[in-house]
């Protein structure tokens, strides 16, 4: 299967501009699981914003019914 890099990065909404994984899911998720996160595109807009994306924060989110 080939990465759809392109058509990813349209619809990334990581904010973190020096990103080289942005459009290159499975590294990018990657990434984030070995430190107990989730990327970027699993938050709302406004919640991605703050650079936490722990699980902590992503269950905040779905307890106060955000995600």
């Amino acid at each position: 299967m080939k990465c759809q890099q392109e058509k990813n990065r349209q619809r990334c909404n990581c904010t973190y501009e020096p990103c080289p994984r942005k459009g290159i899911c499975c590294e990018c998720l990657k990434y984030h699981l070995k430190m107990r996160q989730l990327p970027g595109c699993c938050f709302p807009d406004e919640a991605e914003k703050t650079w936490d994306r722990s699980f902590e924060h992503f269950a905040r989110l779905v307890n106060e019914g955000a995600v």
